[in-house]
């Protein structure tokens, strides 16, 4: 991407409508899934997930990806110069939103990410308060609206493509983010008890199915059983002497 090109996804929590409380609550969310993940090597997709803090976290490196200042690697997220299934979990913020091609991201992601290796996703979703912004021409251009906001199971089905197991997928922030977000808020706490699926951000987890190489054996042909008439010209012919000799 050149210098002067403004990419669509945000680069900085600020630019996200109550960013930083958005990031708070994110850090939270994470957090217990921490000490579950253990490996060499953490790869933070986004200048988002780059800014996270992960306590806890048994993974002995820790770099980021995005094509910006600040990044461990500046690369294209669809053309990853990693090698395959070297990485032992990723990270991606508010990425597949952003992206022309969001599945070809997930596939460059899966060939980078060894067997059982973890994959949390943290998207906006559209069954949600926070697609109110989307019909509203004045919030259209405005992050994160002008991006596209996918199904959690539109995500999830490309990822049972892929060869994932999904272990976790939770909703959060019930809020429509055209407004401060209150810390207390009557119809924010109706939404997630009755409507609990309605969250205006989903995290997905997800790991890396086994895939071992099985060979496939060639399918032996059955032999067909050659049936032949048994003859019966002889057995008739000595058949018609024995009952004459015993006539006589």
């Amino acid at each position: 991407m050149p210098d002067n090109a403004q990419p669509l996804s945000p680069q900085l929590w600020s630019q996200l409508p109550s960013g930083d409380q958005i990031k708070s609550l994110i850090e939270h969310i994470l957090t217990p899934w921490w000490p579950k993940v253990f490996g060499y090597h953490m790869l933070n997709l986004g200048a988002l997930s780059a800014e996270l803090d992960m306590p806890d976290l048994p993974i002995g490196r820790r770099f980021s990806l995005f094509d910006g200042k600040g990044a461990s690697i500046r690369a294209e997220f669809t053309a990853l110069p990693i090698q395959n299934s070297v990485i032992d979990a990723v990270v991606m913020n508010m990425l597949l939103e952003f992206e022309p091609d969001p599945y070809k991201l997930l596939r460059e992601t899966d060939r980078v990410l060894i067997s059982g290796g973890y994959l949390f996703i943290i998207g906006f979703n559209p069954l949600s308060p926070a697609f109110i912004g989307k019909l509203l021409p004045k919030y259209q251009q405005q992050q994160p609206w002008n991006g596209r906001f996918f199904m959690p199971s539109r995500v999830k089905d490309w990822l049972g493509l892929l060869g994932y197991q999904v272990i976790s997928d939770e909703r959060f922030l019930y809020h429509h983010l055209l407004s401060d977000i209150k810390s207390e808020s009557i119809w924010q706490d109706a939404l997630q008890a009755w409507l609990p699926s309605s969250g205006s951000l989903y995290l997905i987890v997800a790991r890396k199915l086994e895939s071992p190489l099985t060979p496939i054996h060639e399918k032996r042909k059955v032999r067909q059983t050659q049936w032949t008439t048994a003859p019966t010209a002889g057995r008739s012919e000595h058949f018609n002497q024995k009952h004459k000799t015993d006539n006589s």
